[in-house]
């Protein structure tokens, strides 16, 4: 115990730790319904007053850049965690039962760093492989049909309802959906309420509901 504790808490794997714990505790709050998990974008507030000129180039570059490598089709929380997560299996591996074999401070710091960086590659290779065959689990209805349910009533699934997540259940032909929510606040939503589906936004493919 102690021999792995210090692995995980000397360097180079107490970077991706520290990541680690931050995955750790996401998750957890994903249990709990506090975060929406199943967001497959990022929510990102641009100050047009910051002078960051090409922000919108930066995000496609970014973007074709992950498909690039295989990393699309799924939530962005489930690629980011299996990529911390692997980086942090083979660079403790590595840090076990290669890098104590390396002599000096200084050499272990340099291939300790070129390890991490060779753990990340890794990851990203078996991260896309893994994923693969996810992206069926998380495709997204159009909004035509998705449109069909307004009017109906749902099951909250998360703790809250706000303006920028929450999640519900419908039944639609004795088949159950889960689905986009959010709700003005204050409400009374919470996990096991029921509620009215007002309306479609099409742009941010969620539902408008409100208290039953």
């Amino acid at each position: 115990m102690s021999s792995f504790l210090e692995v995980a808490f000397s360097y180079p794997t107490a970077i991706l730790s520290a990541l680690l714990l931050v995955v750790i505790f996401y998750w957890l709050l994903a249990l709990i319904g506090l975060v929406d998990f199943e967001s497959s974008s990022l929510d990102i507030d641009v100050d047009t007053d910051a002078h960051l000129d090409g922000d919108a180039g930066d995000i496609s570059v970014l973007a074709s850049y992950v498909v690039a490598m295989g990393l699309n089709g799924v939530p962005f929380s489930i690629v980011v965690s299996l990529l911390i997560l692997i980086s942090w299996t083979v660079t403790a591996l590595f840090s076990e039962w290669i890098l104590p074999w390396v002599p000096t401070m200084l050499f272990k710091a340099l291939v300790g760093t070129a390890a991490m960086i060779a753990a990340v590659g890794v990851a990203i290779v078996m991260t896309a492989r893994i994923v693969k065959p996810m992206r069926k689990l998380f495709v997204t209805h159009s909004a035509t049909s998705n449109a069909s349910i307004v009017g109906q009533t749902c099951l909250v699934l998360t703790q809250t309802v706000d303006e920028r997540f929450g999640r519900a259940e419908v039944s639609t032909n004795g088949a159950s959906i889960n689905i986009r929510v959010w709700a003005t606040t204050p409400n009374t939503l919470g996990k096991g309420a029921v509620a009215r589906i007002l309306e479609y936004d099409p742009q941010a493919s969620r539902y408008l509901i409100v208290a039953e």
